[in-house]
């Protein structure tokens, strides 16, 4: 019987806390003793699926990044220690790389751009070698 009390006492509570949330929000706070009674908003009056959503920002998306960074790395090493976290692989690194160079290949100035430096490099380091070779 208690605890039945309690609950429609906190339910009243929820039920008048949201009353009031949505009268200071909305601009439309009624002064007096009748503050709640007989209050008809416009959201009362349309079916719910005219009435606007929320736009303010809830849950992870109202902190800063500092603390979201912070959350998501303790969550992330609770995943390593419970044993349930994706750990990356060599198969699965090979296809991501195979799939990074076939998006760049598709580039051929870009693809011309690495040869001309690769044989450059190899004309340098052919030079190079034969100077010293020379120098002896």
């Amino acid at each position: 019987m208690a605890a039945e009390q309690n609950n429609h006492f906190t339910q009243e509570q929820e039920k008048l806390e949201r009353e009031h949330s949505h009268e200071h929000n909305h601009g439309h706070e009624q002064h007096g003793s009748n503050a709640h009674q007989g209050h008809n908003s416009e959201a009362e009056d349309k079916p719910k699926s005219e009435t606007p959503s929320r736009k303010d920002k809830r849950g992870f998306a109202s902190m800063d990044a500092s603390m979201q960074r912070a959350i998501a790395s303790k969550g992330g090493r609770a995943a390593h220690a419970q044993g349930v976290a994706h750990e990356f692989n060599s198969a699965e690194a090979r296809e991501a790389g195979r799939k990074g160079g076939v998006a760049v290949s598709r580039n051929r100035q870009h693809m011309a751009e690495i040869g001309k430096k690769g044989g450059e490099a190899a004309h340098n380091k052919r030079k190079k070698a034969q100077q010293q070779q020379n120098a002896e």
